[in-house]
């Protein structure tokens, strides 16, 4: 079965850019990131991506209760995850839009056989490369010093994003992946970071004020990179202290807190890699891989 992408008129808006997406998909080979298997034109011209059909995601499975999951369960589908971000990362790929419903989920033989009972064994695949950036496709529109700000979604965004720094890199990555696990592990799972949506005003504040509420407000010792940053996020706003990850996360795990402070924080060199994440969570973990 497949499912379709259409690319619309509005997918050209900076920094989408739906050929570059094809070339991108077409250069990748990995489990647990989305194939894409043809393009064509529909009646009306439109550009369709075609891809395997996935009948459901994290979003899904967060909509309908069934976050928090088993730990076998949550480790599974993040480390996956993080499996597909270290290859992206190795050939030096952003994506720039990590978030529940851009990871994709099918369930894997074991779970059909024995029901709905225990630790469900999903397979994952990252989805939606809209917005990547590529080292090489990317770098006459952005420049590697100069990349768009405009990527992420609400409360998933990176932090550097909101204070101009242009020179991001695959960390970006991180910490929309930490964001989402602590979502994942709250008991009932919500999101880290209040936002608002991406079109109303104010949105941009309100996440900035809720980081600074979560982590406490950064200074030139916590966060040194913001120094260089175009505009500083320094003397600019009440001080907040930080909160105990025991308190922001009661319902998990000693390990999944670990992680989750290891991936949100705001100096992005001092956050873990995919491929650091991926040394850690070693198996025996439920993991299918299809073919």
């Amino acid at each position: 079965m497949l499912a379709l992408k259409i690319i619309t008129e509005t997918r050209d808006v900076e920094p989408h850019n739906p050929q570059r997406e094809i070339k991108i998909l077409t250069q990748l080979c990995h489990p647990s990131i989305i194939k894409l298997e043809s393009t064509t034109k529909d009646a009306e011209g439109r550009l369709v991506l075609v891809f395997p059909y996935m009948p459901l995601t994290l979003a899904k499975l967060i909509g309908e209760g069934a976050m928090p999951a088993p730990p076998a369960t949550t480790k599974s589908i993040f480390r996956q995850t993080f499996e597909a971000l270290a290859y992206l990362h190795a050939q030096d790929i952003i994506h720039r839009d990590i978030k529940p419903s851009n990871i994709l989920l099918s369930l894997g033989p074991s779970t059909k056989a024995a029901g709905a009972a225990g630790a469900a064994d999903y397979h994952v695949q990252l989805a939606d490369f809209g917005t990547a950036w590529h080292p090489e496709l990317s770098k006459h529109d952005e420049p590697r010093a100069h990349k768009v700000l405009e990527v992420g979604t609400t409360c998933y965004r990176a932090p550097e994003t909101l204070f101009g720094n242009r020179g991001y890199g695959s960390s970006l990555d991180l910490w929309a992946t930490g964001t989402m696990l602590a979502e994942c592990v709250r008991d009932p799972p919500t999101p880290l970071f209040e936002s608002r949506g991406g079109d109303e005003d104010g949105n941009q504040l309100g996440l900035i004020l809720s980081m600074f509420k979560t982590l406490g407000t950064p200074t030139r010792e916590t966060w040194p990179e913001a120094q260089a940053f175009t505009t500083p996020p320094f003397e600019w706003y009440q001080e907040f202290p930080a909160r105990r990850w025991e308190d922001l996360l009661p319902a998990a795990r000693v390990e999944e807190r670990a992680l989750v402070a290891g991936l949100v924080c705001f100096e992005s060199g001092r956050r873990l890699t995919a491929q650091q994440v991926c040394n850690q969570w070693k198996p025996p973990y439920i993991y299918h891989v299809l073919s």
